[in-house]
C-alpha cells in the first residue's frame, strides 16, 4: 500500500509541476511577490497531498522566531521535503541552488521565474561573491534568502560541513541568521521514492545577529546550533560527512 499511494503522489507531483511551470513562465512579467504568490501553491499543494495520500504531516517548532524582518534561512538539508515546506511555513523567499537545475524541462522554468541565486558550484570565489551581491538585493528587495550550507542533500544520521556563504552573507549585509533543522529524511529520504507515514519536525532557532561577529565565527555557532538540534531528533549524533573533493 505504502507504493501506491507513493506512486499516485508522484503522479501528482509531477503533473502539477508542469502545470505550474508553466504558469510561471507565463507571469514572468508581473512583479515577483505576485509571481511568488502563484507558484509558490505549487509547494503548498505539495504538503497537502502529502499528508492527505501518504499520511506525511508537518510539525513546526518555533513559530515565533519567525517574525516581519527580511532573513537569511540556513536550513538543514535531508531531501526534496525541505524545499516545500519551507514555502510553507516562511514568507516569500529565494534559494541559492545550483544552476544546472535550470536544466531540468518545465522545473527549471517555473524555478527560474522565482527569481533564485543560480550559482557554478565550482566557481569559488566569484559564486560567493555572487551570492552576496545577489542576496543583498533580494534581501533588500524584501524577500527572504533560502542557503543550504552543506551544499547537497546528506543522508540521515550525517550532517555536512558547512560552506562560508550563508555566514559571509550575512556578515556582509547586515542581515540576521535563522536556523532550522527537522528529520524529514525519515519520511522522505535522500532520492527515496517511498514516502514513509509519519510527523516531520522542523524546529526554527531564534534569529542570531550578524553585526559585530565575524563569518568564521558565525558560521562555527551555525553548525553548533545544527548539530545539537540534530542530535535532539534523531535521538543521536549525526557522523561528519568530509564534502566530495
Amino acid at each position: 500500500m505504502i507504493y501506491i499511494r507513493s506512486s499516485i503522489f508522484f503522479i501528482f507531483q509531477s503533473v502539477t509541476a508542469v502545470i505550474f511551470s508553466c504558469v510561471g513562465v507565463v507571469l514572468w512579467p508581473l512583479p515577483f511577490k505576485w509571481r511568488y504568490a502563484v507558484v509558490s501553491q505549487w509547494a503548498k499543494s505539495n504538503i497537502w497531498l502529502l499528508a492527505k495520500i501518504c499520511d506525511v504531516h508537518l510539525e513546526v517548532e518555533g513559530k515565533e522566531n519567525i517574525g516581519e524582518e527580511p532573513a537569511i534561512i540556513i536550513c538543514k538539508h535531508q531531501s526534496a521535503w525541505e524545499t516545500l515546506a519551507l514555502q510553507t511555513v516562511f514568507p516569500p523567499q529565494v534559494w541559492v541552488l545550483k544552476r544546472e537545475l535550470f536544466w531540468i524541462p518545465f522545473f527549471g522554468w517555473g524555478l527560474a521565474s522565482l527569481k533564485p541565486i543560480a550559482i557554478n558550484r565550482k566557481a569559488g570565489r566569484k559564486a560567493l561573491s555572487q551570492v552576496i551581491e545577489q542576496g543583498l538585493d533580494r534581501l533588500s528587495s524584501g524577500a527572504w534568502v533560502v542557503i543550504f550550507p552543506e551544499g547537497t542533500r546528506i543522508a540521515r544520521g550525517f550532517i555536512g560541513r558547512f560552506g562560508i556563504g550563508g555566514a559571509r552573507l550575512a556578515v556582509e549585509t547586515g542581515y540576521p541568521v535563522i536556523p532550522v533543522a527537522h528529520n524529514a529524511a525519515k519520511a522522505w529520504p535522500k532520492h527515496g521514492f517511498v514516502k514513509y507515514p509519519g510527523v516531520i519536525k522542523m524546529v526554527i532557532g531564534e534569529k542570531i545577529a550578524s553585526k559585530d561577529v565575524a563569518a568564521g565565527d558565525l558560521n562555527q555557532q551555525l553548525f553548533d546550533w545544527m548539530e545539537d538540534k540534530m542530535t535532539q531528533l534523531e535521538g543521536q549524533k549525526p557522523v561528519l560527512q568530509e564534502r566530495k573533493p
